[in-house]
């Protein structure tokens, strides 16, 4: 269970979205106070025009004040790592923990394969993620192409430097791990969401994970072959009581100041376990 709170200090909201070749290349987000702005924002810009797919060629970076009264606080779900052989045992493992979450085998089985196909209409991957319902499969999306993204979310500098040293005692602390860590735990603050899958479209990480609020965040070193460049994001829904404006008011709006490090625990075998909806 995530419980919030709210905060004392305005900060800023920094978003940077590169893109490439007219396609989307990379993005990220900080919340930052005013000593830590200028060197975020530096970091950011590098960090598009070192991107492992190529050199940005079109680079937006929004800063935005945020108020104190509108920041909210609460803990980093749990962090665990199941090992398997490879990236098609990995998405039997994924799709497991997904049934056991309540998503329904059709839904499960249609989001695997559409980030594995390219989740946009040209075949590529999306600027944002998928929103699927978990009982029918279907895109419930407004944009096809964008998807619906998380935004304004991050960790205190406290809780960042507790994060990496932690990660760093189980050879997890990249960048991959830490954002997607952040990004899911908003995502399953959102009541509408059972459960979110993902895996990169960086063509040399291959990692993926699901997160659900049973299970925290759970993390597969392969859920695609190397080399491949599409990945995404899908966000389980129940159809029957979706309310896309206020799941999207939340997930691009609210802001999330994570101040407390979940529990990060070790390597397990995958063991597959019969289940299914």
């Amino acid at each position: 269970m995530i419980i919030f709170h709210l905060m004392s200090e305005s900060l800023y909201s920094l978003r940077m979205h590169a893109r490439c070749q007219d396609s989307h290349l990379s993005g990220c987000e900080r919340l930052a106070a005013t000593d830590d702005l200028e060197r975020l924002a530096a970091e950011m810009v590098g960090r598009a025009l070192q991107h492992p797919r190529g050199r940005a060629e079109r680079i937006r970076l929004s800063i935005d004040l945020v108020p104190a009264e509108t920041i909210r606080r609460g803990r980093l779900l749990d962090l665990h790592t199941v090992r398997v052989d490879d990236y098609r045992q990995g998405r039997q493992a994924a799709r497991q923990l997904l049934l056991a979450a309540g998503v329904h085998a059709d839904a499960a089985d249609a989001a695997i394969e559409r980030i594995a196909q390219g989740a946009a209409p040209d075949g590529r991957s999306m600027r944002g993620a998928m929103l699927i319902d978990a009982v029918s499969g279907a895109r419930l999306e407004a944009d096809p192409a964008r998807g619906v993204r998380a935004s304004r979310m991050d960790l205190t500098p406290a809780t960042e430097r507790e994060l990496r040293q932690r990660l760093a005692m189980r050879g997890l602390d990249n960048p991959h791990v830490r954002e997607a860590l952040v990004l899911a735990t908003k995502v399953l603050a959102a009541p509408q969401v059972l459960a979110e899958l993902c895996w990169s479209d960086d063509p040399d990480y291959t990692a993926g994970y699901v997160a659900t609020r049973e299970h925290g965040y759970v993390r597969f070193p392969h859920l695609k072959p190397p080399g491949e460049e599409r990945g995404g994001r899908a966000f389980f829904v129940r159809g029957d009581s979706f309310d896309p404006e206020a799941l999207s008011a939340f997930l691009e709006h609210a802001v999330l100041l994570i101040d407390e490090v979940g529990e990060i625990g070790g390597t397990s075998d995958w063991k597959e376990q019969p289940c299914g909806n």
